[in-house]
């Protein structure tokens, strides 16, 4: 009864020791800190931001750092801040940003260390593009038996502010996972309790419904998916999901399918569309995601495989089909986006940007979980053109995986476990025009040792343009309402 406590006491241990050796040049890399003279941690330096993001704090990641000072200046207008802990006020920062839109910040520093005195200098962009201003995320413990005692949150991201808005204490310790907005809106998402009292928690319109996406015929409930633009419809996968460990360096967990297809849910008839052609037998079908405008999805597929014997040779296609928004129904006219085969790799998580331009997806080696694969790379697909490119420039040390865009597309954050190996945390990028990020920098919080101490994953960053206003209150109330049930609408091909 005492295990899981002896356990976090022992990771909380080990995480010390770690942080205790590495100290010096070393430190850096245990924490993905900054090149240059001096190292600072979370990397800020040469990044581009929002004008509407919370103070980039920071800490001077070297052993024996003394008289730390550090000047920001920009159009004449200077801030200087003393120590080896860098931490804004809010309301400065905010005062600092006020006109930066379009300008550089330059910053200046100055430090002793070992008893030397060492100087650094870099630039920050502050971007005309603003992001969205919320973020939501659910935290978990980075280890393989705490699949419970997790929360969803909702973060602020132009300050510090944090909310729940669904937490383990609240639904009986129940599993909670997966929530995503449709189309950037406060008042459009899912997230799912599992477990007895279980169900999908719809906010669609601000109105809060919990429902039973499962009907007689399927394989499971619903696992991943996207609401449709118009709020009606949502696509998703239902899949027998199987963990498991092994020792491949890199590669320490691995989840797979056993079995997975596609279906429709129709949240205004209570239905569930399934259709053969994208439940087929022979085939892996799973991370359905729709287009900006609705009217296509796209989807991961691969040829089925004795699984976990050939799970290393489970390679799933990028592909994609019109959608029906009247009838919910998705076209057997299959088109290959990305092949599997041709790239001898594997894709999932597909998220088409706002705009329409752009579907961003991660690459990795192998299957559809690729959070311990140090290989996994995010890659983007032009709509318009067809070109596809790996965001190399991108790419940190460890996995890169979930991901999500700001509702102008010229932002995206992504869940990477870069540095230390084991803890995922949101990092931003701004895209250009052409399709080319800037360097990526994590989500800023108030303590600038907060990275250094955090035993949690923030797993599934999604951004919105609003807040989804829903409460722990709200949270409990529905693990505690009935749960809606839906029926199987029996379509079929011919009736395309």
């Amino acid at each position: 009864m005492y295990s899981k406590y002896i356990y976090r006491y022992l990771l909380a241990a080990l995480v010390c020791l770690l942080l205790s050796a590495c100290r010096g040049s070393d430190f850096s890399t245990a924490v993905a800190g900054s090149e240059g003279p001096l190292v600072i941690y979370p990397d800020y330096k040469d990044v581009t931001i929002p004008a509407n993001i919370a103070p980039l704090n920071f800490r001077y990641a070297m052993e024996d750092v003394r008289k730390a000072s550090t000047t920001f200046t920009i159009d004449g207008k200077s801030v200087t801040i003393k120590g080896a802990e860098v931490e804004w006020p809010l309301g400065k920062w905010k005062a600092f940003l006020a006109d930066a839109a379009g300008k550089t910040i330059s910053v200046t520093a100055e430090a002793t260390v070992g008893g030397q005195t060492v100087k650094d200098s870099w630039s920050i962009f502050v971007s005309e593009d603003a992001i969205d201003g919320w973020l939501t995320y659910r935290l978990i413990e980075p280890a393989y038996q705490m699949w419970n005692e997790v929360s969803i949150m909702e973060r602020h991201i132009e300050d510090f502010s944090e909310t729940v808005i669904c937490d383990y204490r609240l639904t009986e310790n129940s599993c909670m996972n997966c929530h995503v907005h449709g189309q950037q809106r406060g008042d459009l998402s899912i997230y799912y309790i599992r477990g007895p009292k279980g169900g999908a928690i719809l906010n669609r319109d601000g109105k809060l419904r919990k429902l039973t996406l499962n009907a007689d015929g399927m394989l499971s409930g619903t696992v991943y998916g996207e609401i449709h633009p118009s709020g009606r419809f949502g696509v998703f996968s239902t899949n027998i999901i199987l963990p498991g460990l092994h020792t491949v360096a890199g590669k320490r967990m691995e989840v797979y399918d056993t079995a997975s297809d596609l279906t429709v849910a129709d949240f205004d008839r209570n239905e569930m569309i399934n259709l053969p052609h994208v439940a087929r037998a022979d085939a892996f079908e799973t991370f359905p995601c729709f287009s900006a405008d609705g009217n296509s999805v796209f989807w991961c597929v691969a040829d089925t495989l004795p699984v976990p014997q050939k799970v290393d040779e489970l390679l799933y296609s990028l592909v994609r089909a019109d959608f029906d928004a009247g009838t919910g129904y998705i076209s057997a006219q299959v088109d290959t986006i990305w092949s599997a085969g041709a790239n001898n790799a594997s894709v999932c998580h597909p998220k088409a940007s706002p705009d329409g331009r752009w579907l961003m997806f991660t690459v990795a080696d192998y299957g559809t979980f690729p959070l311990f694969h140090t290989e996994s790379t995010l890659w983007l697909a032009h709509l318009m053109t067809g070109e596809v490119k790996a965001l190399d420039s991108i790419k940190g040390d460890k996995s890169d995986t979930f991901h999500s865009w700001s509702s102008n597309s010229r932002w995206f954050v992504f869940a990477s476990k870069r540095g230390d190996g084991h803890y995922g945390k949101p990092y931003f990028c701004h895209l250009d025009t052409d399709g080319n990020p800037t360097k990526p920098f994590v989500l800023p919080q108030k303590s600038a040792r907060f990275y250094d101490y955090n035993l949690k994953s923030f797993n599934i960053p999604d951004l919105a343009k609003a807040s989804t206003g829903m409460t722990p209150k709200d949270a409990r109330r529905m693990y505690k309402a009935a749960s809606e049930p839906f029926t199987n609408a029996g379509l079929n091909d011919t009736e395309e």
